[in-house]
């Protein structure tokens, strides 16, 4: 596959070409996101264990074989509906924005190197945050909670603490979209360009594997400690014993203080199980619809 010149793909792109491009991030992110989200169930119901306490944590297949035996098969995929949506417009905009974001940086300082590539994710991260942070706090109260429906609960949400409280914790999760993209965008771009540079491969499959599971392993090991703050952050009613967190500094520190240092890090290891085969999954499939819609490799 060529790889066409990067000011030559955004220097004048046509509108189909505008939707082929964020229409393929959003739907391979939403593909990852179905067959992950079980996972990221978990991963909430771990990062929300011992809240403002010390103590040993239940392990991930404990508290799946006891959810499971308490709430059924159901609870797996609570807030879908949300994480699908929410897939569809923050992974197309994660994604979407990364690679005229370099491209701006190409133009303005006259270089794509590593630094304008971090730079570029941590941009579109953020930006995709704050445009879809209200679906994500329905989303993580619905995974909470097996008897709320979507409607109902952003009904209560603005009836109750009104519209502001959907940007409930957008400060943590902009820090955690924008490392994420960060780190991973950053890291594949990088991977593949190391190793064309240094073996035989060339665009296709087993290059798209092995830069993405290593894309996968960094931005879970970046990404963990300030997830876990978000996660706290957005159920807030759910965190009281250990009063109410004023930002994501604050979170940070009295979970440091209550629970010690491997607080930040419950919940890694679900963090892991899902992120790293859902960036794997992200790329390779975004790659191949690129490629099926005529667009250039990421």
């Amino acid at each position: 596959m060529k790889v066409k010149n990067e000011k030559q793909s955004w220097a004048a792109v046509s509108p189909s070409e505008v939707v082929y491009h964020f229409g393929t991030s959003g739907l391979s992110v939403a593909a990852a996101t179905a067959v992950t989200h079980p996972l990221d169930v978990l991963k909430v119901r771990l990062q929300m264990q011992l809240v403002g306490q010390k103590g040993p944590l239940t392990g991930m297949g404990r508290l799946f074989i006891h959810t499971f035996k308490k709430e059924g098969p159901r609870f797996l995929y609570l807030g879908l509906t949300p994480a699908l949506t929410r897939s569809v417009l923050y992974g197309g905009l994660r994604l979407g924005l990364y690679e005229p974001s370099k491209y701006a940086c190409n133009w303005a300082f006259g270089s794509a190197n590593l630094f304008a590539k971090i730079g570029s994710g941590g941009f579109a991260g953020a930006i995709a945050t704050v445009l879809t942070n209200p679906v994500e706090v329905l989303k993580v109260r619905l995974q909470m909670n097996p008897n709320l429906s979507p409607t109902g609960e952003l009904r209560r949400i603005i009836t109750e603490k009104g519209v502001k409280a959907l940007w409930k914790g957008v400060g943590p999760a902009m820090a955690r979209a924008a490392t994420l993209t960060a780190s991973q965008l950053a890291t594949y771009d990088e991977t593949k360009l190391t190793l064309i540079r240094l073996t035989s491969l060339e665009e296709g499959f087993h290059l798209h594997l092995i830069s993405s599971t290593v894309a996968g392993l960094v931005s879970t090991l970046v990404t963990a400690p300030v997830d876990m703050v978000k996660t706290r952050l957005m159920l807030q009613q759910e965190s009281k014993k250990a009063g109410n967190y004023k930002n994501g500094f604050h979170c940070a520190y009295q979970v440091m203080l209550t629970e010690g240092p491997r607080g930040l890090y419950k919940g890694s290891l679900a963090t892991f199980a899902r992120l790293g085969p859902q960036t794997t999954i992200t790329f390779i499939l975004c790659e191949k619809l690129r490629e099926l819609a005529g667009l250039n490799a990421i």
